[in-house]
């Protein structure tokens, strides 16, 4: 035993918080694999697999969605609670739920597991963290309560489930892939039923949002509105710049998502529907594509510019430290912002009052640019390796390294290199690709602190 403690304090002294990080995940990933492989979470005589099993294991640790196999032919109802707890665990993450354990448990949260929930959560600061777990959590529990039960309620009552069982089933469901964007497909028609109830579909976008923007802007909003109580409107709250601008752009990718889905579909998919249906499919979509992977009706409908829409969504993917993948909404929105102040001939990127670091505007450059050329070599593999169409193989990529999940139905006809291709695009994309390039950066480089003499390139 102490000759195990002693290997253990070895690999954490060399080790950093994210290669930390990424090791949790691989753990946890292998022992989905195991557990996804138990008869008892299985139907009798099904059959899938290893290499199935496993990518249905990378799918639900990343929350993604995307099968090979359908999961309500191979799995049974322990099946699908174990899906939901995993769920919860890929999407919330390991270190918040190994945090809110010791919180429960009383025991002592070390310097070490601070550093790595300030790693995990993108957080500039460690102070604060475990309150920031602690308030998240109980947030995402509440909502997937409230809403799971609401929904139960709805299906037993107004959509003629008259199986109590079953309602409870689908209610709460739909609440933790919504909240969690997990977007699994137990049902076969996702909400294809639901299509016209406007208010439900409501809600749910709502959901998927909430899961998508970001834990630091809810616990700030939290924060908010504990602040607006306790001092009655007196005093000012300041939000931080990143919850400013994780709300700002995600707004403006959902509003500019759903009014190009709605301008191309126009004539095409949406052409002899009432003007209202128009407007909610756009907006489901706009929100889903970009993380939770439900769906309406068959993605097949919709024209190839539309399914080129919906992939570039999805490459965009979620808020940073959120249950989403992809490249993050303030990568892409920090990108935007220098190539405008770039245009405009200023050196500096201001916003809100603030001027946002060259070191950030850094990262987001080279994780736009990494996130490309992975997902387009992924794309040139695909190619050769599958026959299958060029959009369709675009759109499952972008899928898989936004961890949506939405597909045209290719997945399960994927060849071993193609399912290995996915596979490793999904825990990219819900890693990330900064970490899975500074997990190959070791403590004593990270030490490094010398410059270069400067020397100026033609460029252009």
């Amino acid at each position: 035993m102490e000759k195990l403690s002693h290997v253990w304090l070895k690999i954490r002294e060399n080790t950093t918080p994210i290669q930390m990080i990424v090791l949790a995940y691989l753990g946890l990933i292998v022992i989905t694999f195991g557990l996804l492989n138990l008869p008892f979470f299985r139907n009798p005589g099904a059959d899938s697999s290893l290499l199935d099993t496993f990518f249905m294991a990378v799918s639900t640790i990343s929350v993604t969605g995307l099968t090979t196999v359908p999961i309500n032919e191979v799995y049974n109802n322990y099946g699908i609670i174990l899906l939901e707890i995993l769920f919860q665990i890929g999407g919330l993450g390991v270190t918040m739920l190994a945090t809110v354990g010791m919180i429960f448990t009383k025991r002592r949260i070390s310097l070490h597991q601070r550093q790595l929930i300030q790693v995990d959560m993108n957080q500039p600061w460690i102070s604060g963290t475990v309150r920031l777990v602690y308030s998240v959590f109980g947030l995402m529990m509440v909502l997937q309560v409230f809403f799971g039960a609401a929904f139960s309620v709805y299906f037993y009552l107004k959509n003629g489930m008259n199986n109590l069982e079953n309602a409870l089933f689908e209610g709460f469901y739909t609440a933790i892939t919504a909240v969690t964007n997990a977007g699994f497909d137990v049902t076969g028609s996702s909400l294809g039923p639901f299509r016209h109830d406007y208010v439900f579909l409501l809600f749910v976008i709502i959901l998927i949002i909430i899961g998508g923007i970001g834990f630091p802007v809810l616990a700030e909003l939290r924060e908010w509105f504990v602040f607006k109580y306790r001092f009655k409107g007196r005093g000012q709250f300041h939000f931080s710049l990143f919850v400013k601008l994780a709300v700002f752009f995600a707004g403006i990718f959902f509003i500019a998502g759903a009014v190009i889905i709605f301008l191309a579909e126009l004539q095409g998919h949406f052409a002899d529907r009432p003007l209202s249906e128009k407007i909610m499919t756009a907006l489901f979509y706009s929100a889903s594509t970009r993380n939770a992977g439900l769906q309406l009706d068959s993605l097949s409908n919709f024209r190839p510019v539309t399914l080129l829409i919906f992939s570039l969504l999805m490459f965009i993917g979620a808020s940073p430290s959120s249950v989403g993948g992809g490249v993050r909404t303030t990568t892409i929105g920090i990108l935007l912002l220098y190539l405008f102040a770039f245009i405009r001939g200023r050196r500096d990127v201001n916003i809100f009052g603030r001027r946002i670091g060259r070191d950030d505007i850094q990262k987001a450059v080279v994780v736009v640019n990494l996130s490309l050329l992975l997902c387009g070599l992924a794309v040139l593999v695909l190619s050769a390796t599958e026959k299958q169409s060029l959009n369709a193989l675009i759109f499952e990529v972008a899928s898989a390294f936004g961890t949506t999940g939405l597909s045209l139905g290719i997945t399960e006809s994927l060849s071993i290199t193609g399912k290995l291709v996915i596979i490793i695009l999904m825990f990219v994309g819900r890693v990330g690709m900064l970490y899975m390039l500074l997990l190959f950066v070791s403590k004593k480089e990270q030490q490094l602190d010398y410059k270069y003499p400067v020397e100026r390139v033609i460029i252009g």
